[in-house]
C-alpha cells in the first residue's frame, strides 16, 4: 500500500482545527459534575464519530483542505478514545468492573455505527450536490 504524501500546506488548517474541537471538548467536560465527564466523554466520541463520517462521506476524496480542517483538525481534536481509557481504566476496581468493561465495549459499537451513518449520510448529500 502506497502512503499518500504529507501536504504540509494543510497543517495550519489540521492544527487550527484541532486547538476548536479540543477547545469545544475541554468547555463540554467542564460543563457537567466529575462524575459524569466519563459519560460526557462517551456522548463526545460517538458524537464525533458521527460529525466524521458524515465529513469523510461528503468529502471523499476531494477537498482535503476541507477535510483536514474539519476531519482531522476539529473532529480529531474534539474526539478523544485515550481520555476515555483513562477514565474507564480509573474506574475498573471493584465489582463494578463487568459493567464498565461492558460500557466500553457499547461506546465502541455505537461509534462505529455512527461513523457508518455518518459516512451514508454524507456520501448522500454530496451526490445530491453533484446531481
Amino acid at each position: 500500500m502506497t502512503r499518500a504524501p504529507i501536504r504540509w500546506e494543510l497543517l495550519p488548517l489540521v492544527c487550527a482545527g484541532g486547538a476548536i474541537g479540543v477547545a469545544a471538548r475541554h468547555v463540554l467536560t467542564a460543563l457537567v459534575p466529575d462524575s459524569s465527564v466519563v459519560w460526557m466523554t462517551a456522548v463526545i466520541n460517538v458524537v464525533g464519530s458521527l460529525l466524521l463520517g458524515f465529513v469523510a462521506g461528503v468529502c471523499g476524496a476531494r477537498h482535503a483542505r476541507w477535510r483536514g480542517f474539519l476531519g482531522t483538525g476539529v473532529l480529531g481534536g474534539f474526539t478523544t478514545y485515550s481520555a476515555f481509557a483513562v477514565q474507564v481504566a480509573g474506574a475498573t476496581g471493584g465489582p463494578q468492573i463487568a459493567l464498565v468493561l461492558a460500557g466500553s465495549a457499547l461506546l465502541v459499537i455505537l461509534a462505529v455505527g455512527a461513523a457508518v451513518a455518518g459516512l451514508v449520510v454524507g456520501a448522500r448529500v454530496a451526490r445530491e450536490a453533484a446531481a
